[in-house]
């Protein structure tokens, strides 16, 4: 894990941004090597992992990640961790209180662990699990330390016992890797839970950011960046529809004023359902997520909202349907896996080892004419046949992309002009990237008388966008789902995530998938309008003042709304377009907002 690279920071703001973290960070952790004598990764893991030392001398990789969320919201997790102090050596150290008199001591349980963190603390400790012997306690054996290669060796050879679904209730419940001391910061004027003191709106998150509060974040970020050699700049994961969005918005503020130069791709993430949801807090969703959208867009290299949700809207359509995955969108522990799995393939044109691309350069390749606001879509996963080919792949699609919208932002290949866009192939290792065809065999389609995998992804996803600017990265190694990454893949799928030529009996188990191949786009076009103009027009629909009043209690004050709802109109006519793909008139446009 040597070697000269280019340095990304991760900050992770809310909830469910740490939900969408958690499973980023686990995939990043199943793909790490350990064997000297291995060759190097397509993925340059040392782009967002760390080098350090515990106490006892031991090399260690964490993430380069601030991590911020609420009070209560890190249950069985240590914010200062275990990796540096394991024993809570911190507090056993501190001095003994002085007090005479009579004591009474209030004892409150710890919170349960789920059976993935019961074995991730015993593999911690030193305890080898047996597949065989696994869930049972009283049979494991001691054996000594156990090296981090073998620590996921044994994590992945118990993976078919975890069924998690019932118990996730915060990230940390199925976080697998150890982070740095300075990762993690909570937020203690706010509740996770409870009806009190709850970070509900866009004003509350602006006015966290000052005093104790930003030195602690600029301390963390000081200890993260001063570490780097070349540093490229910062993904950031916030909360769109709660008070995060505000804070958010003054983080790529403060990133921006501070670190200028640097890229800042920030992903504003969205569940599909709130977990505590009433027609006042729906309300206070909406103008979270207009108000956050227009100002971490002014902050930030490029923003792209992140969610399963069919739109922002009051009313938004059902979430996208994926032919290959079996999930309950409602599950925020199996809506994050999937945001996460394509956020692994999206991240990827500025983590290669070779040939990569900075940060800087994809965001000035798809903000054309300042255009920030860009839509990804994935195809997760995307459809194989094993020992097939690409162009077989592509052409079984038929007259339809692939990919499903990630941003509530429906495809609108052949409707509108597309600005530019970003495609990345990952998982087809071992599969044919063109077709081998004997000579005077003429070719089933044209993609089959292509002769590279950059040349047949281009012929055919410019066959959608005919005129738009495009960048290709193609990745063979997949990325690999260990444990606790949940089993929501079809039964047509084998273990490597391609198709099967039969399917399995009825009622017959299907295989663990242990990887998938992924198709992503991230583009900036015209199908960004009708979302930009929908969130401009439910968060104008109403009086704020009449029908939220304590919305703006905190701020920002109704001149500075008002105008911020007016830049987000303004950035909504940016992306207009009519089928014809020629621009508009001012005028029209006017008439018709």
């Amino acid at each position: 894990m040597s070697g000269v690279c280019r340095e990304v920071i991760t900050l992770q703001l809310g909830h469910y941004s740490n939900f969408v973290g958690t499973h980023w960070w686990n995939l990043q952790d199943a793909s790490l090597s350990y064997d000297a004598e291995s060759p190097p990764a397509e993925i340059q893991s040392d782009a967002v992992f760390r080098e350090g030392l515990t106490l006892g001398g031991s090399v260690t990789y964490t993430p380069r990640l601030v991590a911020m969320d609420l009070k209560g919201s890190l249950r069985t997790l240590r914010q200062e961790g275990r990796l540096y102090d394991p024993g809570g050596a911190a507090a056993a150290a501190a001095p003994a209180a002085s007090w005479e008199g009579s004591v009474t001591t209030h004892k409150q349980s710890p919170p349960e662990k789920n059976p993935f963190l019961e074995d991730l603390e015993k593999l911690d400790e030193g305890e080898i699990l047996a597949q065989a012997e696994f869930c049972s306690a009283s049979r494991l054996q001691r054996s000594g330390p156990v090296s981090v290669d073998s620590f996921s060796g044994q994590l992945t050879r118990v993976q078919r016992n975890y069924r998690l679904e019932g118990s996730v209730r915060v990230w940390s419940d199925f976080l697998r890797i150890h982070l740095h001391p300075r990762s993690v910061a909570v937020v203690h004027q706010f509740n996770h839970d409870g009806e009190a003191h709850r970070l509900e709106t866009f004003g509350q998150g602006e006015s966290l950011l000052q005093g104790a509060l930003l030195e602690e974040l600029e301390d963390r970020l000081h200890f993260f960046v001063e570490e780097c050699d070349y540093l490229q700049g910062f993904q950031v994961l916030c909360d769109l529809e709660d008070g995060f969005a505000g804070l958010g918005s003054k983080v790529t503020e403060l990133l921006q004023d501070s670190y200028g130069g640097r890229g800042i791709l920030t992903w504003g993430v969205a569940p599909v359902v709130h977990r505590d949801s009433t027609p006042a807090r729906d309300r206070y969703h909406l103008l979270n997520a207009s108000l956050g959208a227009v100002n971490m867009a002014a902050h930030s290299s490029l923003f792209c909202p992140l969610t399963l949700r069919g739109g922002l809207g009051r009313r938004p359509p059902s979430p996208p349907q994926f032919p290959l995955l079996c999930y309950d969108a409602s599950l925020w522990y199996h809506s994050s896996a999937i945001l996460a799995l394509a956020l692994d393939a999206l991240t990827v044109p500025y983590r290669l080892r070779n040939n990569s691309v900075p940060m800087w350069q994809v965001a000035d390749s798809l903000a054309v004419s300042g255009r920030k606001v860009v839509a990804a879509y994935g195809a997760v996963p995307f459809p194989m046949m094993p020992g097939g080919s690409l162009p077989d792949a592509l052409s079984a699609c038929a007259d339809m992309l692939p990919w499903k919208p990630l941003s509530a932002c429906p495809a609108a290949a052949g409707e509108g002009r597309c600005y530019g866009q970003w495609s990345t192939l990952r998982g087809f290792e071992g599969q044919k990237l063109a077709s081998c065809l004997s000579p005077g065999i003429k070719p089933p389609t044209p993609l089959h008388g292509l002769r590279s995998g950059e040349d047949v992804l281009a012929a055919y996803i410019s066959s959608f966008y005919p005129s738009a600017p495009l960048a290709l990265q193609l990745v063979s190694s997949p990325s690999k789902l260990t444990p606790p990454f949940p089993q929501i893949f079809s039964r047509s799928l084998d273990a490597r995530g391609f198709l099967r030529s039969e399917a399995p009996p009825a009622g017959a188990p299907g295989p663990l998938v242990s990887s998938v191949p992924v198709l992503t786009s991230l583009q900036s076009g015209s199908a960004l309008h009708p979302w930009l103009s929908e969130l401009h027009r439910a968060a104008s629909a109403f009086d704020v003042r009449r029908l939220a009043p304590s919305f703006l209690s905190q701020g920002p004050e109704m001149a500075d709304y008002q105008e911020a709802l007016e830049q987000l109109r303004l950035l909504a006519r940016c992306y207009r377009d009519d089928s014809n793909g020629v621009m508009r008139s001012s005028s029209e446009e006017e008439d018709d907002d």
